[in-house]
């Protein structure tokens, strides 16, 4: 049962933002400094990226761990309440990207994903893997 009232689930609900997240200015800021030049939510591609790189012909979504469902993370659970409601939602996400992902991919992208939790934690190792990811494909 949900503790909340759902005039005030849907002000929560309201607060969370799609664009400008923490963890994605956390990540723009380490590229920016590493000398990486990129647009941002580029319209004209599938899924709106949040980074695109386009030098190195490769986009970053910047994933959160609970909506985008990060396997084996801890913020990826289900919420006790309407499962019936959450489940359909959470495989529609996970449909989604994969869809977006092969559509980016087909036209030549190459297309990285940073989670928010590894982005939180390890933000140094989060920026070695995304620039090692995106270097091997541009060779």
């Amino acid at each position: 049962m949900d503790t909340l009232t759902p005039e005030k689930r849907s002000w929560n609900m309201s607060r969370i933002k799609a664009k400008n997240t923490s963890p994605e200015r956390r990540l723009r800021t380490l590229l920016h400094r590493s000398g990486f030049r990129f647009r941002l939510h580029a319209h004209d591609l599938p899924g709106k990226p949040d980074i695109v790189l386009p030098k190195y012909r490769t986009v970053i979504f910047v994933n959160g761990c609970f909506w985008h469902r990060h396997e084996g993370c801890p913020f990826a659970y289900i919420p006790k309440s309407r499962t019936e409601f959450w489940l359909p939602k959470f495989q529609k996400t996970i449909e989604r990207d994969l869809q977006k992902s092969r559509e980016l991919e087909c036209a030549g992208w190459n297309v990285i994903v940073a989670w928010e939790c590894e982005i939180k934690s390890a933000p140094e190792q989060t920026l070695a893997r995304v620039i090692d990811e995106m270097t091997v494909h541009h060779e």
